[in-house]
């Protein structure tokens, strides 16, 4: 079978025996936020539906092309925080890879370790130009599938020695404890939230986004000079906890003012400071001294998704890996 004769499925097994390492998803993702930064993506902001009953279920379509990775595609993406209790992932969907120059789909992969492993890259990223370089100790609050990806990621590029665990299910702390402890970092698992905020250089938040935040994260447990990655949105941290920030940051305005005005998000927030595209292609500062308080509130983009799915598309070929399908 020939271009658009077939079309190549890979099912999640085969997406992560495609073998693409974090430092790869982590330069890959980087170089499309310099394509964005630099007005070379086209990406619309995401639509959505939210089927179901529970208000805070999401399915959204995230299309993107960046001309200059050669890529294509859409991400059709669900989350549903319910699932947990019924034994099923929170994030599950599917990506469709299409050839730049014909538009004729090449590729149907499923997305949910792509989207852990990249959401975990923007996070790195952004850490990149917002924390200190010398960062060490990580706090994590939500210990699931997103903690253990931004903590590897965030490893890439950080010294990390320490992290701090907390989870208000203490099986999901002693996984990330182990992991942890396979990238020879030294884990403290703690049971109040304060702690995983004070003394850490940079805190992640990876819990369920949900519409209306329960605010845990309370004023003054943030030290000065900490980095925040927030890719639960603005649900872990309180009103005036986020009145402290120094600098508020997001990985793409457009989609941040949407999610806002459309989706009910981001209400009584800090105002933009700049976009992850800006403080990558240089054209806004990151950190500026070593006292500011920094946030990233990354909705998580198209674009991070169309920067790895061609590398694995690629890795994929060269190993004969997936199942050819008759288009």
């Amino acid at each position: 079978m020939t271009l658009g004769k077939k079309v190549l499925y890979l099912s999640q097994t085969d997406v992560v025996n495609a073998g693409l390492k974090m430092a790869e998803i982590v330069a890959a993702v980087e170089q499309g936020f310099v394509e964005l930064g630099n007005g070379r993506v086209e990406m619309p902001p995401k639509p959505g539906i939210h089927p179901g009953e529970g208000r805070d279920n999401f399915i959204h379509a995230m299309p993107a092309s960046i001309p200059a990775m050669k890529s294509a595609g859409v991400k059709w993406v669900s989350g549903y925080p319910g699932n947990q209790t019924k034994g099923l992932p929170y994030i599950s969907g599917l990506l469709i890879l299409n050839d730049p120059q014909t538009g004729i789909p090449i590729a149907v992969m499923d997305c949910a370790w792509i989207t852990a492993m990249r959401t975990g890259a923007a996070s790195a990223i952004s850490a990149k130009y917002l924390a200190r370089p010398e960062s060490s100790t990580i706090g994590i609050l939500a210990c699931g599938v997103q903690g253990h990806t931004n903590l590897e990621a965030i490893n890439v590029l950080f010294p990390l020695k320490k992290v701090k665990a907390f989870d208000t299910n203490a099986a999901q702390a002693s996984k990330l404890a182990e992991f942890g402890k396979n990238l020879d970092i030294e884990v403290e698992i703690v049971t109040d939230p304060k702690r995983a905020v004070t003394g850490s250089d940079i805190v992640v938040t990876s819990g369920p986004i949900f519409k209306v935040p329960h605010a845990t994260i309370q004023p003054g447990w943030m030290d000065k000079g900490t980095f925040a990655s927030l890719v639960d949105f603005d649900s872990y941290f309180s009103r005036e906890a986020l009145k402290e920030a120094d600098k508020w940051t997001t990985d793409h305005i457009g989609q941040y003012t949407y999610y806002k005005e459309v989706g009910g998000y981001f209400r009584n927030c800090p105002e933009i400071d700049a976009e992850l595209g800006e403080l990558v292609t240089g054209k806004k500062k990151g950190r500026e001294n070593r006292e500011q308080k920094t946030f990233a509130a990354n909705l998580g983009l198209a674009v991070d998704d169309m920067a790895v799915a061609p590398l694995i598309y690629q890795r994929a070929i060269e190993k004969k890996i997936g199942t050819w399908l008759p288009l």
